[in-house]
């Protein structure tokens, strides 16, 4: 049951859920403008919340082991977005997918999948939790800022407003200064009840969607994308993961990380955060383009936790096998 759940998330079937329903039903007229501001506020709870969550401490630590934390940031905002760039040039699946693609590429990585996978294959959790910690951290203001240098620049267009600086200010960086902020008063609350907490960010996550995906399904959305493109987009992003897991692996290796050390670097550098992407796309782009936008997310985010799921057993299995052998001489 436990493999079962790391393969199929729970969150994406709530996800798909969301989705279907905003096919069927979708927010029209006043409905629609009452999901957007409920959406909004979910956002700027989402980065309240994540700023009282990152601890100080995580942070200042980040220090110790530079070269992993730089390589990770190097291959999330780096050389992700260099493979999103590429894949502007198929032209088979509609331009505002491709949008969703390239704005895939530039998100940071996850959190919490990172840290589990991370703790499955026997490597350094602790680095992990700086890693991706760092990396969302940086996101709230580097994938904004090359949203807005690369989709211009890759043809796709340029789907940010000019209020969206303002937006990613109000909305994303002050609630999440303000979060961090009041950490002394709230953060024990916040450790406490991690569960709610986690409910709290599932149910924002999923009002962005459902208002981002009603505006799309009342544009036309179900009636511009097929099958077909469908499945090149599911393949485009399989072949992105397998590039990403091969480069990371190979970075590992030429910079002599530690097994431990090398597991982080996969993990995390592989990984784009759903969560985060969500509520930026919800911030940075108009309504009616959110939904095509983030069904590029959506899907890797699900292949990616399949693929990690098994990548991570296998690597603790062999950690398990090895002490065994060495118990046995």
């Amino acid at each position: 049951m436990n493999r079962l759940r790391d393969l199929f998330d729970p969150f994406l079937l709530a996800l798909i859920c969301t989705v279907a329903l905003a096919s069927f039903l979708p927010a029209r007229g006043d409905g629609a403008a009452l999901a957007g501001v409920a959406a909004d506020a979910g956002i700027v709870l989402l980065f309240f919340l994540h700023g009282a969550k990152l601890s100080r401490e995580a942070i200042w630590s980040g220090a110790k082991a530079w070269k992993l934390h730089l390589a990770t940031l190097a291959t999330t905002f780096a050389v992700f977005p260099l493979i999103g760039l590429a894949t502007q040039q198929v032209t088979a699946i509609p331009p505002s997918m491709r949008a969703g693609l390239l704005f895939l590429t530039l998100l940071p990585s996850t959190v919490q999948s990172s840290i589990a996978f991370t703790a499955i294959a026997r490597g350094n959790v602790a680095a992990a939790v700086v890693s991706a910690s760092f990396s969302n951290l940086l996101g709230i203001v580097l994938t904004p800022l090359l949203v807005a240098l690369l989709m211009e620049r890759s043809g796709t267009g340029s789907l940010v407003s000019l209020s969206a600086v303002e937006n990613i200010v109000l909305q994303l960086l002050l609630p999440f200064i303000v979060g961090h902020l009041a950490r002394p008063w709230i953060g024990g609350f916040v450790a406490r009840h991690k569960a709610l907490v986690g409910r709290v960010d599932r149910g924002s996550i999923l009002l962005v969607v459902y208002a981002a995906f009603s505006a799309a399904v009342v544009e036309g959305l179900w009636h511009t994308v097929s099958r077909g493109e469908l499945l090149l987009l599911t393949v485009l992003s399989i072949a992105m993961l397998i590039l990403v897991l091969l480069f990371t692996f190979m970075l590992g290796r030429l910079f002599g990380f530690t097994r431990e050390d090398a597991i982080v670097l996969q993990f995390c550098g592989s990984k784009k955060s759903l969560a985060s992407g969500v509520p930026i796309a919800g911030v940075l782009f108009p309504a009616s383009a959110v939904g095509p936008i983030l069904l590029p997310v959506m899907l890797f985010h699900q292949i990616q936790l399949m693929a990690c799921a098994v990548l991570a057993r296998r690597y603790g299995a062999q950690v398990d096998a090895q002490a065994r052998l060495a118990a046995a001489e």
